[in-house]
């Protein structure tokens, strides 16, 4: 399989994402076996962007495991500095939505209130209110308990 093509730009904002990763993958001296190649594909498939590093003093032997290792699990070679080797390869789309849906759980969450003084010119009073799960904040800045969820006819009768 080629791997991702990326234009300069791309690559160069995958670089910078990585500066602050910690290797997730190490290359021992057995060099590339199927079972670094399978924890390399799981890393990407969880993180999307990763480091490798790669306990080889032979630089051609780095290079060769790079260029496998992209062709193989069709990523993007982002950069190769010494021992450590970059891949991006996009997160699979059940990965992204299973994120948004853990962000989307109800939970605690600060709201900025602005209340404004009666008379003009004033400057608002901004407060930070806590909002839980089961409240909810009206057009009026109070907090309210949330409505309870409405339930059928035939579910009330049974």
């Amino acid at each position: 399989m080629p791997h991702i093509q990326l234009t300069p730009a791309q690559r160069k904002v995958h670089r910078a994402e990585a500066h602050s990763l910690d290797p997730v993958v190490m290359v021992g001296g057995n060099g590339l076996t199927p079972a670094v190649v399978r924890e390399t594909d799981l890393a990407l498939q969880a993180h999307g962007l990763i480091k490798v590093r790669v306990f080889s003093d032979d630089r051609a032997e780095r290079e060769s495991i790079y260029q496998q290792l992209a062709d193989q699990l069709n990523a993007a070679p982002i950069q190769h500095i010494g021992k450590l080797l970059v891949l991006w390869r996009p997160k699979p789309v059940e990965a992204r939505e299973h994120a948004q849906d853990e962000a989307r759980k109800p939970g605690p969450r600060d709201v900025k209130v602005l209340k404004y003084s009666k008379r003009g010119g004033q400057r608002p009073e901004v407060k930070v209110l806590r909002v839980l799960g089961n409240q909810r904040l009206t057009a009026g800045g109070k907090v309210k308990k949330a409505r309870p969820a409405k339930t059928s006819a035939k579910k009330q009768q049974g």
